[in-house]
């Protein structure tokens, strides 16, 4: 079936995220989506688990990016990196980084502050950060 009207490809592009796919041609192209799926606290420490897609037609071998994390007060609390490791093309991933030191409670935003690294064969240099969508399912917000 092929798209043509704007609603019908904003249709398309749902069905597609809904059975795992890509959409390889929505109007914002090729990117990366990173959401913020759940905090978990974990004795001394908080679980932060990510839903993130590689929306290229190519894998990624390795994404990193520099996060800054915010207390509810809207201070830094610190500057970590979260490396999310290989993203294959079209395949949602999730990952989760145990954070030592933190309260779920106590983090109020997360910004994604740039990438460290972001390689594979034939992906452009920005490709991990054009077009980033961020988005969250928890009660803090995200930020890029």
């Amino acid at each position: 079936m092929t798209c043509f009207s704007p609603k019908f490809m904003a249709f398309c592009a749902a069905l597609a995220c809904l059975s795992g796919q890509a959409p390889a041609d929505t109007a914002q192209g090729a990117h990366v989506s990173i959401e913020l799926n759940a905090l978990e606290p974990i004795e001394d420490a908080c679980r932060i688990s990510f839903l993130v897609q590689n929306g290229h037609d190519t894998d990624i071998e390795q994404a990193v990016y520099e996060a800054v994390l915010f207390d509810t007060e809207g201070r830094v609390d610190r500057l970590t990196l979260f490396d999310f490791g290989a993203l294959p093309a079209a395949r949602p991933r999730v990952r989760q980084f145990l954070v030592p030191g933190l309260s779920c409670a106590d983090l109020g935003r997360l910004l994604i502050n740039g990438v460290e690294t972001c390689t594979g064969d034939g992906i452009p240099a920005d490709a991990c950060t054009d077009g980033l969508e961020l988005q969250s399912r928890a009660d803090v917000e995200v930020l890029g």
